[in-house]
């Protein structure tokens, strides 16, 4: 196994980023697209029939589409580690929930009403393996939201194979479950056929024709965003113990080939140490053919020169995940803004973040924690302002309001609001 050692800043380190950034290519291409586009036209125009074909032909059947959870118990090992997970998510998403804003002035109410969508799409992505810690990721805060449908997607194979995924489907509460992956599940659940109703929101990552899917159908339905290749990087100095580093980098590289692993440190002994640790763990790693894959294409060990220089190397790549294990752990993770959620201290791996900590693990990738959150309560839910004016507050706002209505050239708004002015009469 090679892996990039570069100092920053420099001129490898700015190619890298520019290496990471292309990953996202692997999910917006002109094939996924294509296909994406293809679905979505077919089963709006042929429901179910459509459906069923793409289901055979992608899916593997085109029988069974709903599916049901039966009375199977995963281990009672796994139960445990379930319910542990779910109080977890629950104590802290429950703090995410919030009535909305009410303002009284000059005798009027404008208040915020918080209303939890009415039905929503989650997508568990089954290829590689049935991602259970998915499905509770999407389906809790959904639950804690109080939206009214919930409806789930997931590959036949990853359903029918997975005691603990029906198990745990039923164990939040959802009933309405598809047996279908791919594109055309999210063509199905996005505009609806009669076996499949229409939703309002589709949440949950995938594989490249999902994104491409999703990517094309927001507008017809919101999403959450688009999932891209997933990505840690551990920020540590030379109080950090090399094992545990290189561990935590090697859990986040043998998820995807396309997965991005990199450590920034400011001690140069640690780097050496780590790169050493990571051949020694992959030696031995079930996983070790796609990790290995995935450090050799966009894995790195960076020194930086100062704190300074690394926190703005890795601001400027604005990982998913962003391990800090440093002296001054907690203090030096409050320089960070835009990664996807923050691990303090050695105790906190990243792998808490994916099943226990109580935090979401579906979080933004390819830099757009620029712009985009965790995964949360707020988004099952819309906003919707309520205006009621006083006859009092209204005649005090006409005037201003007839001059905007001057300046952006719409008289009949510049009427509605006369009309409202003391000098119109009651």
């Amino acid at each position: 196994m090679r892996i990039r050692v570069f100092r920053v800043p420099s001129r490898e380190a700015s190619r890298h980023l520019a290496r990471l950034s292309q990953r996202s290519r692997v999910l917006f291409d002109g094939e996924a697209a294509a296909v994406a586009a293809r679905a979505l036209a077919e089963i709006r125009r042929g429901g179910d029939r459509a459906l069923a074909r793409w289901r055979k032909k992608y899916d593997g059947e085109a029988a069974k589409l709903r599916g049901a959870a039966g009375s199977a118990r995963p281990s009672a090992e796994f139960r445990e580690a379930f319910e542990r997970s779910r109080e977890r998510l629950t104590a802290f998403h429950s703090l995410q929930r919030n009535d909305g804003a009410r303002l009284r002035v000059a005798g009027s109410l404008i208040e915020e009403r918080v209303l939890p969508l009415d039905s929503v799409g989650v997508y568990v992505p089954g290829g590689e393996a049935p991602y259970v810690s998915t499905a509770l990721m999407t389906i809790l805060p959904a639950r804690i939201a109080g939206v009214l449908r919930i409806a789930v997607a997931t590959p036949p194979a990853a359903w029918d194979d997975s005691v603990e995924l029906r198990w745990a489907v039923r164990r939040l509460g959802v009933t309405e479950v598809y047996r279908m992956g791919g594109a055309h599940a999210i063509a199905a659940l996005a505009v609806g056929t009669r076996s499949v109703p229409r939703v309002a929101k589709i949440v949950g990552p995938g594989n490249r024709f999902v994104t491409a899917a999703k990517r094309l159908v927001s507008g017809i339905v919101g999403i959450d965003g688009l999932a891209g290749p997933t990505e840690v990087a551990v920020f540590a100095d030379d109080s950090a113990d090399a094992e545990r580093v290189a561990a935590d980098l090697l859990a986040q590289a043998e998820h995807d080939v396309s997965a991005a692993a990199m450590l920034v440190t400011t001690s140069i002994r640690l780097a050496g140490l780590v790169r050493d640790s990571l051949a020694r763990r992959l030696e031995s790693l079930p996983t070790r053919a796609r990790a290995s894959r995935s450090l050799e294409a966009y894995g790195a060990i960076v020194v930086a020169g100062s704190v300074k220089d690394a926190v703005a190397y890795l601001e400027e790549f604005a990982p998913e995940h962003l391990g800090v294990q440093t002296r001054k752990s907690l203090e030096h993770a409050r320089l960070f803004r835009r990664a996807g959620a923050v691990f303090a201290g050695e105790a906190s791996s990243e792998v808490f973040g994916d099943y226990v900590a109580g935090t979401n693990h579906v979080l933004p990738t390819n830099a757009t924690g620029r712009f985009a959150s965790a995964l949360s309560v707020r988004d099952f839910v819309r906003r919707m302002p309520v205006v009621s004016l006083s006859r009092r507050d209204g005649e005090s706002l006409s005037a201003a309001a007839q001059v905007w209505a001057r300046v952006e050239g719409l008289p009949g708004h510049g009427e509605a609001a006369r009309l409202r002015a003391p000098e119109a009469g009651r």
